[in-house]
């Protein structure tokens, strides 16, 4: 018997957009798939598990980690490294295993690079005003963070056309059911 290929499932949406809820969902409804945790050299923040929310290592291990190849994508943001390990991805999928990732935009262009099969879906919000009033209503960051986040959220939104696949979250049910849905398709 021949086993298939797995699947990539890239999922980016706006800080904000309902990312992180949606793949739980996803994780909830499809038990087998893989979720690809990201690593980081930033410290964790309160709550924060290693080897479930990130991966956190020194800013030494993540360079070598460049130059031996070890990242399928790579950023630095805000000064620290973030990245996904291509050693993760290529043993998952060539198992069969479907994957999914939870990645900023600058991330998802560098995987469809590697990896053009991949199913990349982008959620959008409703509106940004809706965005807004999500990312106040957290309660976690100030006005000028907030007004940052809605900056590069329209830079995000405009990349929207690279994805395969658009959801606009505005009631979540159907949100879910629609990412569900999409998956289901290629599953």
């Amino acid at each position: 018997m021949i086993r298939r290929r797995g699947h990539l499932f890239i999922i980016s949406a706006p800080s904000g957009g309902g990312k992180t809820t949606l793949c739980r969902a996803v994780l909830n409804r499809f038990p087998d798939m893989l979720f690809s945790v990201s690593s980081t050299t930033r410290k964790s923040r309160y709550g924060e598990q290693d080897g479930v929310d990130y991966y956190f290592i020194s800013r030494d291990d993540f360079e070598k980690g460049i130059d031996n190849g070890k990242w399928a994508e790579w950023a630095e943001v805000h000064g620290y490294f973030y990245g996904t390990s291509a050693e993760f991805l290529n043993n998952g999928l060539a198992s069969g295993r479907d994957i999914l990732l939870d990645i900023d935009v600058q991330g998802t262009i560098q995987l469809l690079e590697r990896y053009p099969d991949s199913i990349a879906i982008f959620i959008l919000p409703p509106s940004l005003e809706t965005l807004q009033k999500r990312l106040e209503s957290r309660g976690s960051d100030s006005q000028e963070a907030i007004a940052r986040r809605l900056v590069n959220a329209e830079k995000e939104m405009a990349q929207k056309d690279i994805y395969r696949h658009v959801i606009v979250n505005d009631q979540l049910a159907g949100a879910v059911a629609e990412l569900i849905s999409i998956i289901e398709k290629y599953r």
